[in-house]
């Protein structure tokens, strides 16, 4: 199993790494999204802490890839016929990926600050809100927040239609180097 980048493919670290943003971004999503669908209490409560817990390992994985990415550059874009002004949009799109990666919980963290309520650690301590409840603070940011995650799960499901597109129209290994061999 190769662990690093290679001229071929992702090693395993970066594709695990990727991989595993997608399952949080779909998770934290669904609950964000279903969550109000909860029942009232203990149910919907442990569904919000679930939400912010992924959301925050979301940063986490994300700082670790923007790291791994600096130590072990991602092998070289495949030519297609579409030429440059493909790879231009692919790196426009992953600068957008990232962007949205790190603004959508950042601004969650923000929303659970508005609230009054403290940020919950992953259940191992929590950070007390510097704010008092603001409940016209907590509707904007509350708005972004929604906006944020819906352009990151739009974005993300263009990228893998992208993805999807190189392996059966380009018939390329854009796909196929991200996939576990």
């Amino acid at each position: 199993m190769q662990l690093r980048n290679s001229d071929d493919g992702y090693g395993a670290i970066p594709q695990f790494l990727h991989w595993s943003s997608v399952a949080l971004v779909a998770v934290a999503w669904l609950l964000g999204v279903f969550g109000d669908a909860l029942p009232e209490g203990t149910a919907r409560a442990t569904g919000l802490f679930v939400h912010i817990s992924v959301g925050l390992a979301l940063l986490c994985v994300l700082l670790v890839r923007v790291l791994w990415r600096v130590a072990d550059p991602p092998p070289p874009l495949e030519r297609t016929a579409l030429g440059v002004w493909l790879d231009r949009i692919a790196r426009l799109a992953h600068y957008a990926l990232y962007a949205l990666l790190v603004a959508a919980p950042v601004v969650g963290i923000l929303l659970q600050f508005a609230r009054g309520d403290a940020l919950p650690l992953f259940g191992l301590t929590e950070i007390t809100s510097p704010w008092a409840a603001d409940r016209a603070f907590v509707r904007s940011v509350k708005g972004v927040h929604e906006m944020l995650a819906h352009a990151l799960v739009v974005l993300a499901v263009l990228h893998a239609a992208a993805a999807l597109f190189h392996h059966w129209v380009l018939r390329d290994r854009t796909l196929t180097r991200m996939l576990p061999h």
